[in-house]
């Protein structure tokens, strides 16, 4: 977007925070209920397609960003070992990350 961050709409963003949170706090507690988390983010990812009011090419962005990121947490929840459990994990902060680095 020329330099700059694309806006996500204020119904939306919440949703994308709490996503972020909840892994952060599963990190940092060295929470080992990787289907649990699964769970609540797929709760949040429910709650942010539901209040979606945004259209044009920020919107279309987004879902370049969220589509993938939905893809994770849906193998997140498929796995059959923490040891897969981790490798999504990691990827699932990346993922945050290039969002927070991308949008606003």
């Amino acid at each position: 977007n020329n330099g700059e961050k694309w806006i996500v709409n204020s119904e939306m963003t919440p949703h994308i925070e709490q996503g972020s949170l909840l892994l952060d706090e599963y990190i940092s507690n060295q929470d080992k209920d990787y289907r649990k988390l699964a769970n609540n983010l797929k709760s949040q990812n429910n709650a942010l397609i539901k209040s979606c009011t945004m259209k044009g090419e920020s919107h279309d962005e987004l879902h370049k960003w969220l589509h993938p990121h939905m893809e994770l947490i849906e193998k997140l929840s498929n796995v059959s070992n923490s040891d897969e459990a981790e490798g999504i994990i990691t990827e699932l902060k990346k993922s945050f990350k290039t969002y927070h680095n991308h949008f606003k």
